[in-house]
């Protein structure tokens, strides 16, 4: 949020104000003529055909010598800067007031970014080293004087010494793909994948999130810990998932309970760097190692990291091991079941001597109160919040048996769901018969409950098969006759397992201890009798010692550090193995009557020479093969392929892999998957033999295809490489086609012979246009054609009648066929970026649409159809950052409609009469003036209208009507942002649900009454003395933001007093005017940030907030002097920016107070206090971060 008239916001806080939608993601940045109509040009449309946000700024609208408006709000909003440098840069003075503005953004925020290239000139030009733009600065000198100069000289040379890429002797093209690459690297998020409703989780989440005290420089560790099912993870993904984007860097382990063995630690050590630095890093060679590269990476980076399921100290001694390994700010949760092995007790924190003297703020889950544990069991027994009357006594008793374990409730529930009432009363017995033997005696009753091929199932999965393809372990089951389908159907159902993700079989850790320790109670004593082994080292133990026998179905041989050479022998015993995965390792010998039972063989590391004989598993279904030399000579394929039943075959990382495996040995397959394999140049013809494929992927072979287009160039300029064969057209079952940024430029007419195909995904490919015969698929559910340069779709689109979704995120696409309004069955159209220049009216006529986005449709523009008023199922509507002029009055009719987002709609004239359903709502707040009223509203959550744009005349002559908030009684989140507008007074106090606020309030006596469940709060162009009446009610504000205050004194002893006991974090941005600032009674103050404050001297009081732990003070160019601050003894940061006249003849702070200053000056006393505090603490300039 732009602060002030011309000037850009405070670097600190770019973060906390940048919007979620915001419109651009990359600001490109060039000068002169010598590169903006070729390379520049180049990489502007090579990212957009990425799907990047990017702007690029024209000629026309540059008007004047300031930057503003759009312009402005492109910089703020964009997280990476990719700055061009030409030999004609410097004659742009407008590039270079941009250029200083992003070195501004980029000093103030940890989450932005510069990329720079060097084009014609080298880094040492772009440093002033040589010369070569003296002569340009030198003009812009006489014209706009030495002080601007200074600064542009300043950003060039700051900007010069970050690495990027320098174009000489190097090919444009390939140059732009790495820079798309690492732009798009740069933009990833990740976040977590929740269940809609969490009941209870707000409690929790407020809990954690005081502990983790938000704005706090400190490093903390945070534990949650609980039993098993509890709910640790579902809490940490919330945490998650709300507070990521606040750090520079975060990650989310799961399962680490998983990972003791040495390669396992390593792999999360370098997921670890990878997540973080947003970058691919160098081999780890032991854990060692790893630990040296977290502490080198880490320790200037404020980052979020979450290790999931701990229990053991090594584990996090080799991932988190001490405080000192990370930045200020950086926060550490951790989940555990049990925290014995830290060392540590319930109750208040500690430091441990134990685990290197850390400080672990800790969270202990309890079991669910009973009416909350009855809602949770009545969403799975009865589909209701609460159980009908006749069900009501017996669920109240079962659900005390549980003990309000929420996974219990989960599991017993559903396993009542539809069941009569002598069944319910029977288990209410069992459950009796056992209330203090534990949760896994509970989750017993379920198990119990299964058939002996669920039973199987469930096992499989609980010790090998989580995370595996559904599908890839269906045809396995299927093989050895268990109803896979029907099973699956039944554990589902009793929330025994989850299918999520990339369609991956997912269950509970309880239920996995529970089904390992079934398994080992097979065999207390002896493993090898045991019907299967997970353990790698107690499975080579077996093998190794030739104890296996024929009870073992199920052998995992994985996370191995050297490579073993099984023989025969070792598997004599194993009559009934059916599942069995390797990581290295070679059979050696002759295999002749041996796996005649294997049904599942993964290979990860599997070795380029086979050196096994008769290696005939006839049963074989599934055979995935990983990272892996092999070719397609292999001497495995005629083994393993000739005398199979293979439904699966998954290449993945097979780098040697030039041409397809003939396939002509097997043609059983149902699901056949390329990946990675970067070698690739060839699919054989003979794919087109297996009738029975259902599944085909064939994604990211950069190399498939090449060696036509290279022969193509000899042909013909029009003819268009195609390197899928005819025969696929013959794979009538085909269901499932996945072909993802391959260099597809054109699309078969086979594929309309693909009757059968369910799922088509094409995205990154480089097409530009779809056969007729696209049409013919009429089974066709999905379809993706993201980031396509497709411009325009056939009429016989519309023959897609059973379409659910289809996503033409960023193509080239102007219009939509009229045909689109034959898509009876479409439940959601992604348009999100497109080239889409208006809404057809057969839009109306998609009675099932549910999810329409057209956000960020730049061309998107006039009146949006009438008919869309027929969609009445549609849910969430998003225009967002398009040109839309008018919405139809028909609105009122979308009864189902629960989101809109209009946000930076510019063109949009008046809001008509809307759907009561609505729960979010954004829109321009120029809308104010002519908007009904909306308080019939009374589903509203959230109400956002912001805007940092200078007002008309108008707007400031007569204020908005705004009374009618006052009736939304749900609101939750209210944003009122209009700068200098004089809002009428109004009374939010009505608003009890209201938790965040942010308001344009030029006068504060407007604010007639806020409500006691504000827990922040941003007040806006603030004209006028505040009272402390506005923050009396007050009780739960923890953060309080003063944002472009126009008032000379602020006195928050006498506005705030003492009242306000759980605000923790103070900010004041952009006062021009202020001069006195007073806070020495906010005793329970955290966190204190001035920004921008120009004739502000000194903060007076800031020596009395004795809980203090983070002052920042930029940009303030009159400041002078602190106070002696040695007795704040909790202060863990202070951070001085742009401060020229500041003076510390006295200053003293704690030894750990972490010290960051830039641009203070060269006055004798600021250098001396520099010296002195190098002299006294014997810290390098590195240490305190200093730049004078």
């Amino acid at each position: 949020m732009k602060r002030k008239w011309n000037s850009f916001p405070d670097p600190a806080s770019g973060d906390d104000g940048e919007p979620l939608g915001a419109e651009f993601e990359v600001f490109l940045n060039f000068g002169g003529p010598d590169t903006c109509l070729s390379f520049t040009d180049c990489l502007y449309h090579a990212m957009d055909r990425a799907g990047v946000r990017i702007f690029r700024d024209e000629e026309e609208i540059r008007k004047g010598e300031e930057i503003g408006g759009e312009l402005l709000r492109a910089i703020d909003n964009s997280k990476v800067y990719v700055i061009v440098f030409s030999r004609d840069y410097v004659s742009s003075s407008w590039c270079l007031c941009e250029l200083v503005h992003i070195v501004e953004r980029y000093r103030g925020s940890s989450g932005k970014v510069i990329l720079p290239i060097f084009y014609g000139v080298g880094a040492l030009d772009v440093e002033l080293q040589t010369g070569l733009y003296d002569e340009a600065l030198k003009k812009h000198e006489d014209r706009f004087g030495s002080d601007v100069v200074r600064r542009w000289k300043d950003a060039l040379i700051e900007v010069s010494r970050i690495e990027g890429w320098d174009l000489k002797d190097k090919g444009e093209g390939a140059v732009i793909k790495h820079i798309v690459e690492e732009v798009l690297t740069r933009l990833k998020r990740r976040q977590r994948n929740l269940p809609e409703r969490l009941i209870r989780i707000h409690d929790h989440l407020k809990d954690v999130t005081n502990l983790l005290q938000e704005g706090s420089p400190d490093v903390r560790f945070i534990v949650i810990h609980g039993m098993g099912g509890i709910g640790k993870t579902t809490l940490a993904e919330a945490v998650f998932n709300q507070i990521s984007h606040q750090f520079s860097g975060h990650s989310f382990l799961s399962n680490v309970r998983e990972s003791s063995q040495e390669d396992k630690i390593r792999d999360l050590q370098w997921r670890l760097l990878s997540d973080i630095l947003e970058f691919r890093p160098a081999r780890i060679y032991d854990t060692n190692d790893g630990v040296n590269m977290l502490k080198e990476r880490f320790r200037h980076k404020k980052v979020l990291i979450v290790l999931d399921d701990v229990d053991n100290r090594n584990q996090l001694m080799t991932l988190a091991g001490k405080r000192n390994w990370f930045g200020p700010g950086s926060r550490i949760i951790i989940t555990t079941r049990d925290i014995r092995f830290l060392s540590i007790n319930k109750g208040r924190p500690r430091d441990s001597d134990c685990i290197q003297h850390k400080e672990f703020y800790i969270y202990e889950m309890k079991e669910m109160p009973s009416h909350h544990a009855l809602e949770l069991f009545s969403e799975h027994a009865f589909r209701t919040d609460t159980p009908p009357t006749d069900y009501f006594i017996i669920a109240t008793k079962i659900v005390k048996t549980t003990g309000g374990l929420p996974l219990a409730l989960k599991v017993i529930g559903s396993s009542l769901h539809y069941k009569s009432l002598s069944v319910w009363e029977d288990m209410l017995e069992k459950l009796m018969k056992m209330p203090l033997r534990g949760v896994h005696d509970i989750l017993m009753i379920s198990y119990e409950m299964l058939e002996y091929e669920q039973k199987q199932i469930f096992l499989d999965i609980a010790c090998h098969m989580a995370g595996e393809k559904i599908d890839d372990a269906i045809l396995m089951w299927k093989s050895c006759e268990f109803f896979p389908n029907l099973s699956i159907d039944v554990l589902i159902n009793m929330s025994l397992i989850r299918v999520r993700y990339h369609e991956e079989l997912w269950m509970h850790d309880q239920l996995r201890d529970l089904g390992k320790e079934i398994v080992r109670r097979e065999s207390i004593q002896f493993s090898g009798k045991r019907s299967r082994l997970w353990c790698p080292r107690s499975a080579m133990e077996v093998i190794c010692r030739k104890r296996g026998t024929e009870e073992i179905v199920a052998l995992k041989l994985d996370g191995l550090s050297k490579s073993h050479k099984f023989t025969p022998e070792e598997f004599s015993k194993l009559e009934y193995l059916r599942f069995l995965k390797l990581n290295r390792g070679n059979f050696v010998g002759d295999f002749e009557d041996l796996f005649h039972e294997l049904r599942w063989l993964s290979w990860h590391h599997c070795p380029s020479q086979f050196q096994a004989t008769n290696f005939c598993p006839s049963k074989l279904v599934v055979l995935k093969i990983s990272e892996s030399d092999i070719t397609n000579d292999w001497d495995g394929w005629s083994q393993i392929m000739g005398t199979s039943n293979l439904k699966v075959l998954s290449l993945v990382n097979c780098k040697s892999l030039i041409k397809m495996p003939g396939l002509s040995l097997c043609s059983t397959l149902e699901r056949l998957v390329f990946k990675d394999c970067e070698s690739l140049v060839e699919i054989d013809p003979s794919i087109g033999n297996q009738k029975h494929l259902q599944y085909l992927e064939i994604s990211r072979c950069n190399r498939l295809g090449s060696l036509l287009k290279e022969a193509s160039t000899d042909i013909s300029p029009c003819v268009v490489p195609q390197f899928l064969p005819n025969s696929m057209g013959n794979l009538e079952f085909l269901t499932n086609l996945k072909m993802e940024n391959l260099a597809l430029f054109e699309l078969p007419e086979f594929i309309g012979k693909l009757k059968s195909l369910l799922t088509l995904e094409l995205g990154g490919t480089k097409m530009t246009g779809l056969p007729h015969s696209i049409g013919d698929l009429k089974m066709l559910r999905k379809m993706s054609l993201s980031m396509v340069p497709i411009k325009k779709l056939p009429d016989s689109l519309g023959g897609l009648e059973f379409l659910i979704e289809l996503n033409l995120e960023n193509t080239d696409i102007t219009e939509l066929p009229a045909c689109i309004g034959k898509l009876k069955g479409l439940e959601i159209l992604r348009l999100v970026g497109s080239a889409i220049r208006e809404l057809p009216k057969a839009i109306g006529m998609l009675e099932n649409l549910k999810r329409l986005d057209t956000s960020h449709c730049r061309n998107l523009k006039g009146e949006i159809p009438s008919e869309i008023g027929g969609l009445c199922f549609l849910r969430t509507l998003d225009l967002s950052c398009s040109k839309i002029r008018r919405l139809p009055t028909t609105m009122n009719q979308l009864s189902h409609l629960q989101k809109l987002h209009l946000n930076e709609c510019d063109k949009l004239e008046q809001l008509p009469e809307l759907p009561m359903s609505l729960k979010v709502l954004e829109f321009p707040p120029r809308l104010l003036w002519k908007a009904p009223n909306l308080s019939y509203l009374n589903s509203l959550v959230n109400l956002h209208a912001s805007d940092d744009t200078p007002r008309t005349l108008q707007y400031f002559l007569q204020a908005p009507k705004i009374e009618w908030i006052e009736e939304l009684s749900s609101l939750e989140s209210l944003m009122l942002v209009i700068r200098f507008v004089k809002f009428p007074p109004i009374n939010l106090a009505t608003l009890s649900q209201l938790r965040d606020l942010e308001i344009t309030c030029v006068n504060p006596l407007s604010l007639m009454g806020l409500p006691s469940s504000l827990e922040k709060l941003s007040l806006f162009d603030v004209m006028s003395p505040m009272e402390r009446s506005l923050f009396s009610n007050l009780t739960n504000l923890s953060n309080l933001d003063l944002c472009n205050c126009r008032l000379r004194e602020v006195n928050f002893d006498i506005v705030l007093g003492e009242q306000l006991v759980k605000l923790h974090s103070l900010a004041v941005s952009d006062g021009e005017y202020l001069e006195r600032l007073k806070v020495s009674r906010l005793k329970g103050l955290l966190s204190l940030r001035v920004t921008d404050c120009p004739k502000l001297p000194e903060i007076r009081g800031v020596e009395k907030l004795g809980s203090l732990e983070a002052l920042s003070i930029y940009k303030c160019s009159c400041f002078e002097r602190l106070p002696d601050l040695s007795e704040l003894k909790n202060l863990r940061l202070l951070s001085l920016s742009d401060c020229p006249l500041l003076n510390l003849p006295n200053l003293q702070l704690q030894d750990q107070c972490f010290l960051t200053f830039a641009r203070c000056g060269n006055s004798p006393y600021f250098l001396g206090f520099y010296k002195k505090w190098k002299d006294t603490y014997g810290r390098s300039g590195d240490e305190i971060n200093s730049q004078l």
